[in-house]
């Protein structure tokens, strides 16, 4: 049995970070030292993920955890710049509790889960459960949210029971993707780029994608995130777009690939999923 609980955040607080600063140097040492694990793979100049752990020589709670994460909010926020994933392991957060008061300490502005694809539960706070498919579905990689024109900066992953077995959830540089797509497959990249593709989200009912039982109120939300709804005997088509498949990470100054393309070539088949 296990449960993944994940929150969606958007956007820095600026306000927060100034008071980050002091600490935000490596060298200074602090409550979090910088690790390695077997699991992390050689991509170019670094290591991916970057793993952060307890200063062995600092003793932490949750409280002073949630402090360290303020003052080293800017340390974790250029790690994650670099190598485009931070793990942290062996810190004292054990409930769906302790990791909203975790994401909180952070100090991004939340981004409502409005028009995603997932079927998921709230369990507290900004923390919900990331799916509840059955555990004998696979997830294929996708990105948060791809398929609405607004989508998650950040997202923050906790496994509050570990599983016996399984349960893993790889993660792929983007970026690299991208390049290896444009490398193989140059042709397929470059229609994508000119002419994208729409595209819907499956596995979840139009009143949980968006948060209405209401079909106006759903049809004007549907609007403002650029997408038009079709009534079907079934329920409801979704019809967005076109979003682009591949976005530039303007901070970074590169493209990456970022769509759920696999998910929905190999996901259900219905008449809310077929042109």
């Amino acid at each position: 049995m296990r449960r993944w609980t994940v929150a969606a955040t958007v956007a820095t607080d600026r306000r927060r970070s100034e008071g980050a600063k002091r600490d935000s140097n490596p060298s200074n040492g602090g409550d979090f030292v910088k690790i390695g694990i077997p699991q992390q793979k050689s991509v170019g100049s670094f290591l991916f993920p970057a793993v952060l752990a307890p200063n062995p020589s600092v003793e932490l709670d949750l409280r002073r955890f949630t402090e360290a994460v303020r003052e080293q909010k800017l340390r974790v926020e250029e790690m994650l710049r670099s190598t485009g994933a931070v793990l942290l392991r062996g810190f004292p957060v054990r409930t769906a509790s302790d990791f909203n008061d975790a994401v909180e300490a952070f100090g991004y502005e939340e981004l409502p889960y409005v028009g995603g694809a997932a079927p998921r539960t709230n369990v507290v706070g900004r923390v919900f459960t990331a799916n509840e498919s059955p555990p004998d579905q696979k997830i294929p990689f996708h990105h948060e949210m791809s398929q609405v024109p607004e989508f998650p900066s950040k997202l923050f992953f906790f496994c509050e029971e570990e599983p016996g077995s399984g349960g893993e959830t790889p993660i792929v540089l983007s970026h690299r993707i991208y390049e290896r797509m444009r490398e193989k497959y140059p042709d397929f990249v470059d229609r994508l780029e000119k002419y994208d593709d729409p595209s819907s989200p499956i596995g979840r009912g139009w009143q949980s994608t968006f948060l209405t039982k209401d079909r106006n109120i759903a049809e004007e939300r549907a609007r403002r995130l650029g997408m038009k709804l079709e009534w079907t005997a079934e329920g409801v088509k979704t019809i967005m777009g076109p979003i682009p498949a591949v976005k530039v990470d303007a901070s970074r100054e590169r493209k990456v690939w970022f769509n759920s393309m696999v998910a929905a070539y190999t996901g259900w088949k219905d008449s809310a999923t077929t042109p």
